[in-house]
């Protein structure tokens, strides 16, 4: 079966359904709780350096004869397949958060729509991320993933449900004179360090350098879909930032940030508006799990090709994403969001995509000189990623210590296997060298 033709439309689709699916019911609810009625700006701030960094995938993608992403660029600019592959493994990683993202907000709306069956919540929500997971798993094994048609339909749903209730949330705000827009909270650390973390909810649009072969005049439609789906995203996830910090208790935010916004329309909406919501809610990260697992397979597929990852983590000449790497990407996420918190799985992946975005900022600043390259971009979106790194680092230490201790454990021990994976033959043959100069000291 051929694979299907993306046009404008289709491409943007897919762009903008896993940044809204991120934005607004995975990350909302932790940003306002860091930031409160200026979490709209933090949004928006972050929006901002995610623009800086497409332009610069852009436009190495654009003078660069290999299409693709970072893995891509960093092998063609950098003639390194050792450090290109460390950032692959990293941005996979990156990957992984998000799928545990999307699952533990599933896991979040789906306990407030099912009976517990004699379940606690602290059982019952991971019990379903996990079994989100595992269902499309199962769907991605079979081969099946959302079209580019399909992905229109759900995603222009999304898109009119939640600006409908947003502008009828700012409505009723409005008239009860409840509406308010943090611009006194811009200035302390709270809200720069929200930017910070709510930077996972704009990747969404990288997904589509993977899919360049199935997109229509890919040279004008690809810029233009990535664009689009950022300004689509932060129109969004504004309104509905707005609605949730002027219509919820911060106290509410933080007790359970996964469902801030079906809260927010139970105002004027009452209990079947929190239903809908969350109904919707459950379509909408469901499918950003099954288009983000599809994505990062074939992703782990281009490196397993390329020699960057071992073979036992799947088969390169599968027909289709292999079926071992898409256990494996979903048994790691499954695991994430049963275990980890959402504050912790918003943090790890924003770490992660600040890491690989700031290093492909850098890579186009090299470039600068080219005339496609205005270095203006990637130079604010360097400086974007460099200023978040620590911030969320900052952010973790003080809300969650065990956290920040584990994340930065796991960040080590990825850092370390990557080092011994990719400089194994360099450090074989310093370890032959130190024995040989032992053998020779002791015969002497």
């Amino acid at each position: 079966m051929s694979e299907e033709s993306l046009g404008f439309t289709g491409a943007t689709a897919i762009g903008l359904g896993g940044m809204i699916g991120g934005g607004v019911f995975a990350v909302l609810g932790v940003v306002a709780s860091i930031a409160g009625a200026a979490a709209w700006l933090a949004f928006l701030a972050a929006s901002l350096v995610s623009m800086c960094a497409a332009y610069a995938y852009l436009k190495l993608n654009r003078i660069n004869d290999r299409k693709g992403g970072s893995v891509t660029h960093l092998e063609t600019y950098l003639d390194d397949t050792d450090y290109a592959g460390m950032v692959g493994w990293t941005l996979l990683l990156g990957y992984v958060g998000s799928i545990a993202m999307y699952a533990y907000a599933f896991g979040g709306f789906g306990v407030k729509l099912l009976p517990s069956l004699g379940l606690g919540e602290s059982v019952l929500h991971p019990l379903l991320s996990v079994l989100a997971v595992a269902f499309f798993v199962g769907l991605n094994v079979l081969g099946a993933r959302a079209t580019g048609s399909s992905e229109k339909v759900l995603v222009t749903l999304k898109v009119v449900i939640l600006l409908g209730i947003g502008l009828w949330g700012l409505y009723y705000g409005s008239t009860n004179n409840a509406l308010q827009f943090g611009f006194s909270n811009v200035a302390t650390t709270g809200f720069v360090t929200a930017v910070a973390v709510s930077f996972v909810s704009f990747q969404g649009w990288q997904l589509l350098l993977y899919d360049q072969e199935s997109i229509e005049n890919v040279e004008t439609n690809l810029p233009r879909a990535v664009y689009v789906s950022i300004v689509g995203a932060i129109l969004v996830d504004c309104i509905v930032a707005v609605l949730v910090t002027s219509l919820v208790k911060t106290s509410v935010i933080k007790a359970h940030p996964e469902i801030a916004v079906a809260r927010a329309v139970e105002p004027f909406l009452g209990q079947l508006g929190f239903t809908f919501v969350a109904v919707a809610a459950l379509f909408s990260t469901g499918s950003a799990i099954n288009g983000t697992l599809f994505s990062a397979a074939h992703f782990t597929k281009g490196m397993l090709d390329d020699g960057l990852a071992p073979d036992q983590l799947g088969d390169a000449d599968a027909s289709g994403a292999p079926t071992r790497t898409v256990l494996v990407l979903g048994a790691a996420a499954a695991a994430f969001a049963a275990y980890g918190s959402l504050n912790a799985i918003t943090s790890f992946g924003s770490l992660a995509f600040v890491v690989v975005f700031g290093t492909i900022c850098a890579l186009a600043l090299t470039e600068r000189d080219h005339e496609e390259m205005n270095p203006l971009p990637p130079a604010a979106g360097f400086l974007g990623c460099l200023a978040a790194f620590p911030l969320i680092l900052y952010h973790l230490w003080v809300a969650e210590r065990g956290t920040f201790v584990t994340v930065v454990a796991l960040a080590v021990a990825v850092v370390a296997i990557e080092v011994l994976y990719f400089k194994r033959e360099t450090l074989l043959a310093e370890a032959d060298a130190v024995e040989d100069r032992v053998e020779s000291a002791v015969e002497n």
